[in-house]
């Protein structure tokens, strides 16, 4: 589906303009129908005969799980699944007549089923995996020693978190190299590392040795449960960028265009400026950190929404500024005159060209050894 939609969007890419809009509409309309074909060959062929099977073993490995938060989303996801395979399947079997109109409502009819399976197919998919067999976790009197040892070094920064997954059990685990006596050893971490309770569940020679020991990740969430697909590119409003802006202002002779210009940059609604899509993005970006659910995540999120909340301002007073500036009506005084231009002196005739030196003659510069960690 991504070689699919890769190709797609540089055919739509063609069609459109600077700003993303359709100016080529049977170019567009083309690339669009030669998608859905494509899409619906390729589920043809890898998912119309094992849908069914994929999604019952799906269920039966959900069953077999221990009660967390996500798994009665993921059993309504697996449920959608279905409808939706059940939807694709049935136009499969029943297909309209090539450029018929019947076709191209097949084609609306369809497309949001099989791009609800490219997005969250694989959850499906994951589940109906054969789950592998985790190693033991460490014995109390063990587990205690481990994870006394990494809070002292997390105390004086000696140790360095590498990364995280939820097990699907719901529990957070994170992998950390532990720093103890000029030794590194890689560790797993039971619970948020930013916050009391975390425990150590076991050691390491190395990561591989761990990811093979450990439960298995689940699939990420989403920040949004209604958010976009990564299959269907929305229709951009225009937008002039920062450095069109700037170079407004700088072959600006009046102030009314700099105020323009600014007052484009600071705009609000549909066709938004620069500094109001920034805003947005600190504001989604501190959303995302809250959702982490960590004391970490948490902390993150208060400083971008702060940053959000600076910015805000901010823009309202370049808005400010930018009427107060048009205001004015000046413009700029003519003792601003250019340079004239400044032609490069040309080589006289008879020059011969310098020879470029060989690369065998180029110096060379030593070269110092790195110092060894003491």
């Amino acid at each position: 589906m991504a070689v699919i939609d890769h190709e797609t969007q540089t055919a739509l890419d063609a069609a459109s303009d600077r700003y993303g809009h359709i100016i080529d509409r049977p170019a567009a309309a083309a690339a669009r129908y030669r998608r859905t074909q494509a899409v619906l060959a390729t589920y043809t062929t890898h998912l119309a005969p094992h849908g069914e099977q994929l999604l019952l073993a799906a269920h039966i490995a959900l069953d077999q799980l221990p009660d967390a938060r996500h798994t009665n989303a993921w059993r309504q996801l697996l449920t959608a699944l279905g409808n939706s395979h059940a939807a694709i399947t049935h136009v499969l079997a029943q297909p309209a007549a090539p450029g018929t109109d019947a076709e191209q409502e097949q084609h609306t009819f369809v497309w949001p089923h099989l791009v609800f399976w490219a997005d969250y197919g694989y959850i499906a998919a994951h589940l109906a995996d054969q789950q592998q067999p985790t190693g033991p976790e460490l014995g109390v009197t063990e587990k205690e020693l481990w994870t006394e040892r990494a809070r002292a070094a997390r105390s004086r920064g000696d140790l360095d978190l590498i990364e995280s997954w939820y097990a699907t059990d719901g529990r957070l685990i994170t992998l950390a190299y532990l720093v103890h006596n000029d030794t590194s050893t890689v560790i797993a971490l039971a619970g948020d590392p930013g916050a009391p309770g975390w425990e150590v569940i076991g050691h390491y020679a190395h990561e591989s040795e761990a990811v093979q020991a450990l439960p298995r990740a689940a699939p990420p969430g989403i920040l949004f449960a209604d958010g976009p697909s990564r299959f269907n590119r929305p229709s951009f409003a225009p937008e002039q960028q920062v450095q069109e802006l700037l170079r407004g202002v700088e072959v600006a002779r009046a102030a009314g265009e700099v105020s323009e210009a600014l007052l484009t940059a600071a705009q609000a609604g549909h066709q938004a400026g620069p500094l109001m899509r920034l805003e947005r993005l600190l504001d989604t970006a501190a959303t995302f950190a809250y959702a982490l659910e960590t004391v970490q995540g948490q902390q993150i999120g208060a400083r971008l929404g702060a940053l959000g909340r600076q910015l805000a301002f901010l823009t309202r007073e370049v808005r400010q500024a930018a009427e107060d500036l048009d205001a004015t009506v000046a413009v700029l005084p003519p003792h601003r005159t250019p340079n004239p231009p400044r032609p490069r002196p040309r080589p006289a005739l008879t020059t011969t060209p310098p020879t470029p030196a060989s690369p065998s003659a180029a110096p060379t510069r030593a070269r110092t050894a790195p110092s060894a960690r003491a």
